[in-house]
């Protein structure tokens, strides 16, 4: 990710999402991590997260949790060195029960393309599994998947 740079264009910034999601449907907290600079600070919810080793112990809970986790990310709006997105997760948690997570992020970017801060504002809808949208095998999206808008959400 870290080769797409400010300022953005629409283009670059709509690819820079996309990997952003690619990195996290991996589920791989040491690879996701490297797109951020190592002194990142972020706010997930209402917990804070400062540099690259609390983000690979955060996301490793977070993946830990969210069972079979699949998520999907649009731009909202970007600016020279900022993107805003829009983003919904299906989950289950070890008891089998459902949900759908629907969240906002606003990112800032350094001049070599890494992610400075992040703030993301996250509410989780219980599902029934028959009412998930989701069902790519675990991984990437495929590309002819559906995306937050196609699918109404």
């Amino acid at each position: 990710m870290s080769s797409l740079v400010p300022p953005f264009t629409l283009e670059t910034a709509i690819r820079k999402v996309r990997l952003a999601e690619d990195g996290w449907n991996s589920r791989d907290p040491e690879r996701v991590s490297l797109v951020y600079t190592p002194d990142s600070r972020w706010r997930n919810r209402a917990e804070f997260v400062n540099g690259r080793a609390e983000i690979v112990a955060f996301l490793t809970r977070k993946w830990a949790k969210e069972l079979d986790y699949r998520l999907i990310k649009e731009i909202w709006a970007f600016t020279d060195d900022r993107i805003a997105v829009r983003f919904a997760y299906e989950w289950h948690d070890d008891s089998g029960n459902w949900f759908r997570s629907y969240g906002n992020e606003n990112w800032e970017f350094d001049a070599a393309g890494l992610m400075q801060r992040r703030f993301a504002c996250i509410n989780d809808l219980p599902i029934r599994e028959s009412e998930r949208k989701y069902h790519w095998p675990l991984g990437r999206r495929p590309d002819d998947h559906p995306g937050l808008s196609e699918l109404g959400l």
